[in-house]
Order: structure tokens, then sequence, then C-alpha cells
């Protein structure tokens, strides 16, 4: 029998908003439109609508979809910004993203350049964006996401989708005036701490702490040697 992924995307959206975890239209939508089924291994697609973090290989994840909701709702995203992606993983989150800054029909629209460590994963966040008609608005890099993307920036958003020792400093310095940069900070293999960075328009810098999380360790020179 064929699985209802839409009926199923519909309902997991409607019980985020009735949790918490999705109030800005327009992650809303994004979630909505965004075929998580397209995103995961092939063996795992029944349980794309499952609220849960699921593997993609090489010691990797798939973030849970209320987790993508909040970080998109905490990015403060909008249409026409240049957003940096560290840590590709499918290129799910990626694609939730573009529906937010890159919508159809937008006059402006934005970009995401997300980059990923392992060559396989970006590989396959490459032809999950490719087959789903995202590629147009995400760019795909494989290399040590610590680092950035300096030729690209600066950005207007930047989220780490693993966990690092601190906020990257390079990452700092390519965020615009008045941009947002989300990740998770704390020791790998444990709970961390979701932190929402906010540079203002004379340089200096300002970081919340949202809440605890639970994310793969970040790989690269500012992430965790293992």
């Amino acid at each position: 029998m064929n699985r209802d992924f839409k009926a199923e995307r519909e309902r997991l959206v409607k019980r985020l908003i009735e949790e918490g975890f999705l109030r800005d239209k327009k992650v809303i939508e994004a979630m909505r439109k965004v075929p998580r089924e397209e995103f995961v291994p092939e063996n795992l697609r029944n349980s794309a609508y499952t609220d849960t973090p699921l593997p993609i290989g090489y010691g990797q994840t798939i973030s849970a979809p209320h987790m993508v909701a909040m970080m998109c709702e905490y990015l403060e995203l909008k249409v026409g910004d240049k957003v940096l992606e560290v840590g590709a993983g499918s290129g799910y989150h990626a694609a939730v993203i573009k529906e937010i800054v890159a919508p159809e029909n937008a006059e402006n629209p934005g970009h995401v350049y997300t980059i990923e460590i392992v060559k396989e994963l970006a590989e396959f966040a490459r032809k999950n964006l490719e087959k789903t008609s995202y590629s147009k608005h995400v760019t795909v890099f494989c290399g040590d996401g610590t680092l950035g993307l300096p030729e690209y920036a600066p950005y207007d958003k930047i989220l780490l989708t693993a966990a690092a020792p601190k906020i990257p400093p390079p990452l700092i310095e390519q965020l615009n005036p008045g941009g947002v940069l989300v990740a998770p900070v704390g020791e790998p293999h444990f709970y961390q701490t979701l932190k929402k960075l906010r540079k203002h328009f004379d340089g200096k810098t300002e970081v919340f702490e949202v809440c605890g999380v639970a994310f793969v360790p970040l790989r690269g020179k500012y992430g965790w040697k293992i």
C-alpha cells in the first residue's frame, strides 16, 4: 500500500503547532511543502514524519522536525536572506530554509549555501536537492564548515547543525551586522545548549541561551577532534 506522505506531513505540522514548536507562518508553510521522505535513506522513508532524528550514515543524522522548525524560527529568516548552513546532512534543513528565503515567485530571492565535511553526504544532499527542485537556490559544498565560506560572505543568517566547543570565530566574522547565528554549543555525545548570537551594527555580539539540545559533534578546525 502506498503511503500518503502529504497527509502524514500535514499531521506532523499540526502536531508541532499544537505543541508550540511552530508559530511563524513562513516556517509553517515551509514545513508543509518540503517532502522529508525524499531526504532520508530509502529504508527509512516510512519513518519520515516521526518527530525524531534519523540516521543518514557516516555517524550523522537528519534532525528531528521539531528542531528544524525551532532553529528556523530562531534564525528570524525572511525573503531575500543569504544563509550559510554548516552541516548539510541530507539537505532537508536547507530545503526548508530555501522555502522561506526564496519562495516561488519572490522578486528578490535569497540563497542557501550549505557545507558538509563528509564527501558522501555532500553528494547525497546535492542529489536530494536536485531531485526535489531546490538546487537553484541551494548550493552544496564539501569542506570544513567551521571555516565558513568567505568567498560568499557576508551572510544574513548562519546556522550550525552539529555541536561546537564554541561558536567558530570565522563564522562570526562572516555574519552581516544585524545578522543572526544559531548553534548548538557543548560537549560531544552529551546534551548541549542551543545559542542564538546577534551581531549588532557596531560589530559587537550578544549571545542568548535558548534551550537544551542534543546534536552530533561538529568536525573541523574549530570543531571537536574526534
